[in-house]
């Protein structure tokens, strides 16, 4: 359990949950190779890509793993979507008989695995909830921390392949109305603190509370993604830099103007 846990923790640390790539109009493949070839290219992605790499990983070290279709639900009024196909989950079993649920593709979810047993689980001062998933008499329901950007996930639990999330993946990455493609997003778990970027604002999340603010050059916008989240964005040409800035500029000027609801 020990080596899967630093597995995991590495993972979530040096990976970030990312779509600028999909925000740029260039979604990446899905299949377990392409996955694995964009991390070690030093790339993220969302969490096709990153359960994605992880479970191709686990695979090749023999370890006992299994993909689940899921379905994260969101937070306001939105309703659980039950294992609906836009979240890949993974559990892994250890040769002492016990089940883990793991997933390094939530973005700010749990740094290392969680037994799957019902009940409460706290992590470096966040607490997070596995109990029977309404959808499914064998799944579960992850309940999300309460600062967390997501409610929480309901997985079914019947084995899944890369192909059940295909069409799944084409919607998320590609519709105009989906938050993927509207808003960018980079986050990461290390040092027991969550690091977001969303937009133009550049927030740090730990048990204590919340630091936050707007990020307002694109000078600076790039260098917290190619050098402080460790992303190989640098090769990408000047004028391509300039256009996705704007994007991110304006989206961020109009939520703004809306009062940033």
């Amino acid at each position: 359990m020990a080596t899967l846990a630093a597995l995991m923790r590495a993972h979530v640390s040096k990976v970030p949950y990312e779509n600028v790539d999909i925000y740029r109009g260039q979604p990446p493949g899905i299949e377990p190779l392409s996955c694995v070839e964009r991390v070690l290219a030093g790339r993220g992605g969302y969490c096709f890509h990153l359960n994605g790499a992880l479970v191709t990983l686990l695979e090749w070290l023999r370890v006992d793993v299994t993909r689940h279709v899921s379905g994260v639900q969101g937070r306001a009024a939105d309703p659980a979507p039950g294992p609906s196909g836009n979240h890949l989950g993974i559990t892994a079993r250890t040769p002492d008989g016990s089940e883990w649920f793991v997933d390094a593709g939530l973005g700010d979810g749990p740094a290392e695995p969680l037994p799957l047993v019902w009940g409460e689980h706290e992590q470096e001062g966040f607490t997070y909830e596995l109990r029977p998933s309404s959808f499914d008499p064998d799944g579960w329901r992850f309940e999300h921390d309460a600062r967390g950007a997501f409610a929480g996930a309901d997985f079914a639990r019947a084995r899944a392949c890369t192909d059940d999330f295909v069409e799944m993946h084409g919607e998320l990455s590609t519709s105009p109305t989906s938050g993927f493609v509207r808003v960018v997003t980079v986050m990461r778990r290390a040092d027991g603190a969550i690091e977001v970027l969303r937009g133009c604002v550049h927030s740090k999340i730990t048990p204590e509370g919340i630091e936050s603010g707007d990020v307002h050059s694109g000078e600076d916008w790039w260098g917290i993604v190619i050098d402080r989240f460790g992303l190989a964005y640098a090769d990408l040409p000047r004028d391509e830099r300039v256009r996705v800035w704007g994007n991110v500029r304006r989206t961020h000027e109009e939520w703004d103007a809306a009062g940033r609801a």
